[in-house]
């Protein structure tokens, strides 16, 4: 009974999210996250931690955390928002930075890889993907509320997004390779490791870990992988396709993935440091982080 009073909550309040005009939307998610920055002192504190990360100590990094707060109130109301008819609006307002690396890899028939950070609105940019007859897989945690799970999975259908549900690493990655073998695009969250056992890295300055998918995925399939990522703008979006990754031409299967995972964390910071305060990370991401 929980279960479902918490998902009808939830689809009512996305109902009369749904009916704002897309200006109010924003500026709800806006205020949102800045009222969550006044109430949750601990998320507050560790997006400051985080900042201080990117940006320097002798940074304003109170106001930037507060941004970053505010910036994540967006990306929920926008998430909630969308409609399968807002799509063809939110293209309309997207510019692309290196969308013929993903039309000639998608010509070449090898499927591909988009690595990301927590950025703006990330979801947004799969149908940039979509429109240029790129299917875009992506995996996704299963919640304790199977409803509330089936519902995320339609919602992200909305973007054009294929779910493919995290019950299990193996089933995850033979679903992975599946799709690449069929030309899709697979996206992966990549700047958060959660269960703690993947690759160590240097990551703004100090040793942590990210998942070993991404790369395993494009030594395993010759997929190529590319940082990718989506920025809010006061109208839309702008999306960041960078170069695919080298693989590296020695060492084992094992050597390779680690090299490939830092060069991932080097591309991810520095998409990172272009807007610093659209990166949103409020929880633990470094060993250190739980001290606090």
């Amino acid at each position: 009974m929980r279960d479902l009073l918490g998902y009808l909550a939830l689809r009512a309040g996305v109902g009369l999210l749904g009916l704002l005009p897309e200006r109010v939307m924003r500026s709800a998610g806006n205020a949102g996250g800045r009222l969550w920055a006044w109430l949750d002192r601990g998320r507050r504190l560790m997006a400051r931690r985080h900042m201080s990360r990117v940006l320097g100590e002798d940074a304003d990094v109170d106001n930037a955390a507060t941004a970053v707060m505010r910036s994540y109130g967006r990306y929920w109301a926008e998430a909630l928002w969308v409609r399968g008819r807002r799509v063809p609006g939110m293209l309309a307002a997207t510019e692309v930075d290196g969308l013929e690396r993903v039309i000639r890899a998608h010509a070449e028939g090898n499927g591909m890889i988009y690595a990301l950070p927590h950025m703006g609105n990330w979801e947004a940019a799969a149908p940039i993907a979509v429109s240029r007859g790129i299917p875009v897989v992506a995996v996704a945690e299963v919640l304790s509320n199977k409803r509330i799970t089936d519902w995320f999975t339609r919602m992200r259908a909305e973007f054009g997004i294929e779910i493919v549900l995290a019950t299990g690493s193996l089933q995850v990655m033979r679903a992975l390779e599946k799709a690449i073998a069929d030309n899709k695009a697979v996206a992966l969250l990549s700047d958060r490791d959660l269960k703690g056992r993947g690759i160590e890295v240097e990551f703004f300055g100090e040793k942590t870990t990210m998942p070993a998918g991404p790369a395993t995925l494009a030594i395993k399939t010759g997929a190529p992988l590319y940082p990718v990522a989506c920025y809010f703008t006061d109208q839309g979006y702008r999306v960041v396709v960078r170069p695919s990754l080298p693989v590296p031409e020695e060492g084992s299967r094992s050597d390779k993935v680690r090299a490939m995972t830092q060069d991932l964390a080097d591309e991810l910071e520095s998409l990172i440091r272009e807007v610093p305060d659209q990166w949103h990370l409020v929880v633990p991401n470094w060993p250190s982080d739980k001290d606090v």
